[in-house]
């Protein structure tokens, strides 16, 4: 009897369909007629080498660690009041810069940052991890693992740490911690593509109306190339919401490379506080030895003095 019942009910589900009273998959179909409460704040879902970051299930960023890639990187990183991305995934000129990474050219011969084959070198993410508990309740953490190579060279491996936060609704905290270790001494005599570097959104570039500033009050290349400076960024009116203005600043920690270091800068978007591209003497890291460097990239809405830039640097170094 109960075999009968069943089948009964399974043939009267497309019989109603038919006749125009419910879909055939709604008798087994979950549905959600309200916010589920894990969608609330900052959540995270990791799959395939990549991890995307929600807040209040809108998408706020995602971390690309694919081991098809060049080396591992963010994009997007949308803005705060926007949503929309701070910084590009691919742009003219140099459509190879990849949003917000750490990579280098050249190392040992090997090159660590163009996009002209994973033979020339490659910065392979190795282990991806999401921790299962952050900090506090606003705040996201994962941990990476990477190897430097190509063929015969081995230059570096390096382990990441990265904490997102989202301490209000007019900014968001990316915490990057990095510890390279060289597994052959390495030596550099120049190297202007060095490092943690971003490329902006082309809408907040000087090139195409936005603002590149420094902590010191230097604008546009002229006033920020090769100048020491505590913060960097690039701000301006969003192309899609003109009534919005929105940047993206990276903090340089005053123990990286040793205090006042310089910053490479460009208008049509490229930044990196790194000291590699003016250098008197090459510099050298012996096997076995470890670099360690931190930065904070902080999205924010309005302008920097707007977003209290001097005052979150002095409190995330203090």
């Amino acid at each position: 009897m109960q075999r009968r019942q069943l089948l009964q009910a399974a043939m009267a589900v497309p019989a109603a369909w038919a006749v125009g009273q419910v879909s055939p998959y709604a008798a087994i179909a979950v549905d959600y007629t309200k916010p589920v409460p894990e969608a609330e704040g900052l959540t995270a879902y990791q799959r395939d080498g990549n991890i995307q970051v929600r807040l209040d299930n809108l998408p706020l960023l995602a971390y690309r660690a694919s081991t098809s890639l060049k080396y591992p990187y963010f994009c997007p990183l949308n803005g705060p009041v926007s949503g929309l991305s701070l910084i590009s995934e691919s742009a003219e000129p140099y459509p190879h810069h990849r949003g917000l990474w750490l990579g280098c050219d050249p190392v040992n011969g090997g090159n660590y940052w163009a996009d002209n084959g994973l033979e020339s070198g490659q910065i392979r993410s190795m282990e991806l991890q999401l921790a299962e508990k952050a900090p506090t309740q606003s705040s996201v953490v994962f941990t990476e693992k990477c190897v430097w190579s190509r063929i015969g060279s081995n230059p570096f491996h390096d382990q990441r740490r990265y904490v997102i936060s989202v301490p209000d609704k007019q900014h968001v905290f990316i915490d990057c911690g990095f510890l390279i270790t060289a597994d052959e001494t390495v030596s550099i005599k120049s190297a202007k593509h060095s490092f943690f570097a971003l490329r902006a959104a082309a809408d907040i570039s000087p090139t195409y109306g936005g603002t590149l500033m420094n902590a010191a009050g230097g604008t546009g290349a002229d006033g920020t190339y090769g100048k020491p400076a505590a913060w960097c960024a690039y701000f301006g009116k969003r192309r899609m919401r003109s009534d919005v203005v929105e940047g993206i600043a990276i903090m340089n920690h005053p123990k990286n490379f040793g205090v006042n270091c310089p910053w490479f800068t460009r208008d049509y978007g490229h930044l990196s506080p790194s000291p590699l591209a003016f250098l008197d003497k090459p510099w050298t890291l012996a096997k076995g030895d470890s670099l360690e460097l931190n930065y904070r990239v902080v999205l924010f809405a309005g302008t920097p003095e707007q977003a209290g830039l001097d005052s979150i640097y002095q409190r995330w170094v203090s």
